[in-house]
């Protein structure tokens, strides 16, 4: 840039202005031209000067809509009464030394002099600047005459940077800035669930800081994941067109952004037509949305359907009229070179003298009568007036502080003891105090006010290009984005309205939404975005979409087979009402019955030998147990509780070591009666009398009651919910408590039936009248072999299968021993009552 301020020195390049006097000047800064040529430095280029060159319609439509204003200010009693607005407005020519230049020119006084008075002549004071249009211009300029308190307002600069007091404490704007503009655009993509975009910036502080805030909102509202970010190059090199267009076209993302002049548009469309890239959703910023040069039949195929944000739309009652005055030979201008221009540029003539070759070329001379409403020209179309809108609000902004400050009653005054100021005193960082607290309505009915950093109130309109059945194209409002004290920011969208190139909304994504029941696995070395679907485990869930992780059932609950939500788990235990249950209640029940059947016969045949043998009341003591065994397997079966965890193993423990004990001291008797039977033997059976039996029968029984005593005070079986062996089940079992405590006990009942058993054996080869040791033996056997068999299979069984092997064995055990000790007895006294007498039961081997 420093090369480019001194040729504009050494070449001494005359501004391109606008001027009207007044009792007090307005600056402003407009691209009136796109470019500017610089000679280069040579001998040959003595005499030369910069050119400006390309012609902006709009932008001298802009220059002339503060004209406007400031003749409507004029023209109104209530403001500014008895005070003149005047204005010098400069041409920057699309170039930063230009752009400069001439605001250091407002800044510091004309080149030339105007008539002040009649009687003198001088410079006035340029108050404030409505300008520059670019962000990089505006900060270069706001950088030097900051330092003055020199006020700015700009009415198209959007970088965010310009937000900061501490660098641009004179500042102002009436557009929004970028970051309002970053996260209305945002909202459109969340509100699209358009969550991988692609965007294009240009290669300035509009693009970088655009970049900036658009990354960071992004990362921070979680709404997506930017696929590429690609700088558009000023010289539109070819090359590197080509390369970002080929990007854009083989990425997945179908949505693009460009934070990008129109200008830079140009050249990337071109190429965008030349790779035939379709199927895109492109997404405007406010610097090219409204650009006409774009919305042409060759264009509209891949740009049809646009959505962008657009500065707020505006009407000003009698601009039509005004712009309709300004004629070259009208002008009041001291200085009319951009109205020249202007005319040269609509009727495409030139005013002599014409350039060399002009008329033999062709050419038309002006003559300044031309009618210019017989010419079609966008610069008569006032149906979307945006940037002028925006230039209208910041002069009557710089107006109104001027009437604020020039109202200041003396005493009551913002400044050091309460004074105020004058036009004639009046320093620059005065006025920008007053444009600080400036507060008023435009008659279009929007307010301006400027917050702390000197933004004004945010507010877009969103805009869609729609593509007309007869090839126009029409830019129609779709909705707006603004913010309000007492709402925030808001968006609202009429969808009905929008026009889509596809149809319908399109889809732009990395990856698809994950569903319940699954939780997102971010791609390894891609955006965050990108992320694969991994279903939840076992007993977790996730119900919702995109779930970052899946969350754990409570304990009572499992997962449903989708995973996305919890169930109750399913409640197992031995019950009566599923097949294993009813099929062992069934057979304890006909245990029970066999039991009291056996029973009964015993009872009407007790006087029978059969019966008498060997202590008869033993017998039924034994009869009496059994059933007791058979009863205690119902404990087992049904939801476990306290007491039927406490009962089952204690029950079960006493009635077989009551079965056992009797059998025990049944078979004890048989050795003694065989042994008194035997000379010298007789004392033996003292010891074995009836009351001997029982006491020993009930010695043996108590031990067992205090076992299961010690065992349930110390340490009691207790209800409990099983989730380790299914993850889909709640097994309620009994756990024992003491395993200590359950083997004692089932240790005690091996101990009598092993004892039992041995004397039995040896008793075995007694002689027939006494030959119930047999089936003491045979009983004994059966019973140590369920309950050997039982240990292994209790252990390896889960859950209310550890019940039903217990039942099982109860039974099994208990049906044995019934079988075993009272099959044959039952058989001689129902079947063959010859050999139930005494005689056939004390002699039958005697022969």
């Amino acid at each position: 840039m420093g090369s480019l301020f001194n040729t504009y020195l050494l070449l001494g390049f005359y501004l391109n202005e606008v001027h009207k006097p007044g009792d007090v000047l307005l600056g402003g800064l407009f691209e009136v031209h796109f470019t500017s040529v610089f000679p280069e430095l040579t001998f040959s280029s003595e005499g030369e000067e910069p050119r400006c060159k390309g012609f902006d319609i709009l932008g001298f439509r802009q220059a002339m809509t503060m004209a406007f204003a400031v003749d409507e200010i004029n023209k109104n009693s209530n403001l500014l009464p008895n005070l003149t607005l005047g204005y010098t407005m400069y041409d920057n020519c699309g170039a930063l030394v230009i752009g400069l230049s001439g605001a250091l020119s407002l800044a510091s006084g004309q080149e030339e002099q105007f008539p002040l008075q009649e009687k003198c002549l001088g410079t006035l004071p340029v108050l404030g600047i409505v300008g520059d249009p670019f962000s990089t211009f505006t900060i270069a300029t706001s950088n030097v005459l900051g330092l003055f308190r020199m006020p700015i307002v700009s009415y198209f600069a959007t970088c965010s940077c310009l937000s900061d007091r501490q660098r641009f404490p004179s500042f102002f704007r009436t557009i929004p800035s970028d970051a309002f503009q970053v996260r209305a655009i945002i909202q459109i993509l969340k509100h699209f669930d358009w969550t991988w975009v692609g965007l294009l910036i240009s290669d300035d502080d509009y693009g970088f800081h655009a970049a900036q805030s658009f990354q960071s909102d992004l990362t921070q509202s979680g709404a997506g994941c930017l696929a590429y970010l690609q700088v558009l190059p000023w010289d539109g090199d070819p090359n590197e067109l080509r390369k970002i267009v080929h990007l854009i076209k083989t990425s997945t993302a179908h949505v693009v952004m460009a934070f990008v002049h129109e200008g830079q548009m140009i050249p990337l469309m071109e190429e965008v037509v030349q790779q035939n890239v379709t199927g895109l959703q492109w997404i405007a910023s406010e610097a090219w949305i409204a650009a006409a040069v774009l919305q042409t039949p060759r264009l509209m195929p891949y740009l049809g359907g646009t959505l962008g944000i657009a500065i707020r739309r505006g009407e000003m009652p009698g601009l039509r009229e005004f712009l309709l005055q300004i004629r070259p030979d009208h002008s009041n201008n001291y200085e009319n070179n951009m109205v020249r221009q202007y005319w040269e540029f609509i009727f495409q003539c030139r005013f002599p003298p014409p350039p060399a070759g002009w008329v033999e070329a062709g050419g038309a001379l002006c003559t300044g009568e031309e009618d210019i409403e017989t010419v079609e020209t966008e610069f008569l179309d006032l149906s979307n007036l945006r940037a002028e809108y925006n230039v209208y609000k910041a002069v009557y902004a710089l107006a109104y502080a001027l009437d604020d400050m020039l109202q200041c009653t003396p005493g009551r005054g913002p400044f050091s003891g309460n004074s105020c100021t004058t036009l004639q005193t009046m320093e620059p960082w005065q006025l920008v105090h007053y444009l600080q607290t400036v507060n008023f309505t435009t008659s279009f009915g929007d307010q301006v006010s400027f917050d702390e950093n000197g933004d004004a109130l945010p507010i877009y309109d969103i805009m869609n290009w729609l593509w007309l059945p007869d090839g126009r194209t029409k830019v129609q409002n779709v909705g707006e984005v603004k913010r309000s004290a007492s709402k925030g920011e808001e968006l609202t969208l009429f969808e009905d309205k929008i026009f889509w190139s596809f149809g319908e909304p399109p889809r732009s994504v990395c990856s698809e939404s994950c569903p319940p029941g699954t939780r997102m696995a971010r791609k390894k070395g891609e955006p965050e975005c990108c992320f694969d679907c991994i279903p939840c485990s076992e007993g977790k869930i996730s119900n919702k979409t995109n779930s970052v992780e899946c969350t754990s059932c409570p304990e009572d609950f499992a997962s449903s087979p989708q995973r996305d939500h919890c169930v109750p788990k399913k409640i197992e235990f031995l019950s009566y009402h599923e097949p294993l249950g009813i099929c062992l209640t069934s057979t304890s029940l006909l245990g029970t019955l066999i039991c009291a059947v056996v029973l009964g016969i015993f009872i009407h045949h007790r006087s029978t030998p059969v019966v008498r043998a060997n202590n008869s009341e033993l017998s039924f003591l034994i009869l009496m147990s059994l059933k007791l065994c058979f009863l205690c397997s119902l404990l087992f079966i049904g939801r476990p509780r306290l007491w039927t965890c406490q009962l089952r193993h204690a029950a079960f423990g006493i009635s077989f070591v009551l079965c056992v004990s009797c059998i025990l001291v049944k078979t004890m008797v048989v050795l003694a009666v065989f042994k008194a039977s035997k000379p010298g033997g007789g004392a033996s059976l003292k010891w074995f009398g009836a009351v001997q039996q029982r006491g020993t029968v009930l010695l043996l029984t108590c031990i067992q009651a205090a076992i299961c005593v010690v065992w349930i005070v110390s340490a009691s079986p207790l209800p409990h919910k099983n989730t380790q062996y299914h993850s889909d089940k709640i097994v309620y079992e009994c756990v024992v408590g003491s395993t200590v405590g359950f083997a004692v006990l089932l240790g005690y009942i091996g101990l009598l039936a092993i004892l039992s058993f041995l004397l039995a054996f040896l008793a075995r080869n007694l002689p027939d009248n006494f030959n119930e040791a047999k089936l003491i033996t045979f009983s004994m056997l059966i019973f140590c072999a369920v309950w050997v068999a039982f240990v292994p299979a209790y252990v390896n069984s889960p859950g209310k299968y550890a019940d039903a092997v217990e039942v099982f064995a109860i039974l099994a055990s208990s049906f044995g021993l019934l079988v075993a000790l009272f099959g044959p007895k039952c058989y001689i006294i129902l079947l063959r009552p010859e050999r139930n007498t005494k005689k056939a039961i004390m002699g039958r081997n005697k022969h």
